[in-house]
């Protein structure tokens, strides 16, 4: 029997990059999925079709995770759907790479909406939507760790995104494990846009593998936090970064 079979998961944002990865992954495993998207119509629908060709099971459901109401009703169409939830994936997320002093109020906006506001909005529904003892993966980063110039406002997000990790694991109750998953540098078209090779090679040379991790590699991790294998894990923050830090 697969890990994850008849398990329905919800991940957010999860029509590209990491997101994708994770989606496909899940479904291998035997999970029913949920392609949450914002905006990216078609490449959610490529995500699904990926995951049923290869003969896993999967729909792709639009909402904006800094909004409450579709939130509210992203799970609603899953339970219509499936009946239940029993793992929630925040994936959904920006990154703006600018100084502090060039950050507009709208670089400021956007990540805190997207980055923190939507996992607050996705929490409370999962307080009484999801299905006891389930799991919650929330994405930080390892860049809260770190101090890389221009990143500030999207660490700081993402450091959010880890005490509402650990706080909510001992609110939520009903058996369900709440962790952070926190990748570093990867291989994804919306990380390596833009960035020189100087910098990337620099990334790369700070972990203990010498390169960028691949969409997998993080993957293959939130395939085990969403198993009941890592049930006696909640309230952490698991980086998978390559000993980065």
């Amino acid at each position: 029997m697969k890990k994850l079979e008849n398990k329905v998961i919800i991940v957010t944002g999860s029509s590209r990059g990491i997101g994708k990865e994770i989606a496909i992954q899940l479904a291998k495993n035997g999970a029913t999925v949920i392609v949450n998207y914002s905006n990216s119509n078609t490449e959610a629908e490529q995500t699904v079709r990926t995951i049923i060709d290869e003969g896993g099971k999967a729909i792709a459901i639009q909402a904006d995770v800094s909004k409450k109401t579709e939130v509210t009703q992203l799970f609603d169409k899953t339970i219509a759907a499936y009946g239940k939830v029993d793992v929630l994936i925040n994936n959904a997320g920006v990154m703006i790479s600018k100084t502090i002093n060039d950050n507009t109020e709208e670089d400021f906006s956007k990540q805190i909406n997207i980055n923190v506001k939507g996992v607050f909005n996705t929490l409370q529904e999962a307080f009484s939507k999801l299905s006891d003892n389930g799991n919650i993966i929330n994405i930080s980063s390892s860049t809260v760790k770190l101090m890389f110039p221009t990143y500030a406002l999207y660490s700081a997000s993402k450091a959010a995104v880890e005490q509402m990790t650990r706080v909510f694991s001992k609110e939520i109750g009903r058996g369900i494990s709440v962790n952070a998953l926190a990748p570093g540098a990867t291989e994804t078209e919306l990380f390596l846009n833009g960035k020189s090779q100087e910098f990337i090679d620099k990334l790369s040379n700070m972990n203990a593998f010498n390169r960028l991790a691949k969409p997998i590699d993080i993957a293959k991790v939130a395939v085990f936090l969403a198993s009941d294998d890592s049930k006696w894990i909640s309230g952490q923050v698991i980086g998978a970064n390559g000993a980065l830090i």
